[in-house]
């Protein structure tokens, strides 16, 4: 199972690709029915919450200050968080993790991810490699690392948070 990536700072692109990565990771750990579902599931919730939060307050509104992105571009985003939290919340909602309904789910989590990883590398991480200069980029990434580990450590995961932030979304 992929560990929790620590919070340290750095380059905002770099580290929002670790996570990304990670991300994989825990969905290929779900898509194994040897593995902990439970404890795999519960920890990418923590680091998809912490994450998406994160990028929210912290990274999409300065990419907007600093021209590399643009509205449309962080609504776009937005609305591609809230349909993975969706997602995330009808996977937690399973309790039988060995079960076809887990499967199906698991599937619909992973496809709107995927999606969302692969368009935010494409329309929001490379204008902030070209377009923001690499001090912006470390400010960013400690900003980011620093709420995002917050998060983590306030329980964001759990899944009375993962309903009220869908529900909110609504």
């Amino acid at each position: 199972m992929p560990k929790i990536l620590p919070a340290t700072g750095g380059d905002v692109v770099e580290i929002i690709l670790a996570d990304h990565r990670w991300f994989e990771e825990a969905l290929r750990e779900l898509r194994d029915v040897q593995s902990d579902r439970e404890a795999v599931l519960a920890d990418l919730a923590t680091v998809l919450i912490a994450h998406a939060e994160a990028e929210e307050t912290k990274v999409y509104p300065a990419l907007r200050t600093k021209d590399a992105i643009d509205a449309e571009e962080v609504e776009h985003s937005e609305h591609e968080h809230d349909e993975g939290n969706e997602a995330l919340l009808d996977l937690m909602e399973i309790e039988d993790t060995d079960s076809e309904e887990f499967s199906k789910q698991l599937h619909e989590l992973s496809e709107a991810l995927t999606h969302h990883l692969d368009e935010e590398e494409r329309d929001v991480l490379n204008p902030a490699r070209t377009d923001v200069s690499e001090q912006v980029r470390r400010n960013l990434g400690d900003a980011f690392a620093e709420e995002r580990a917050r998060l983590i450590d306030s329980g964001c995961g759990d899944i009375a948070n993962v309903r009220k932030i869908v529900a909110r979304a609504k």
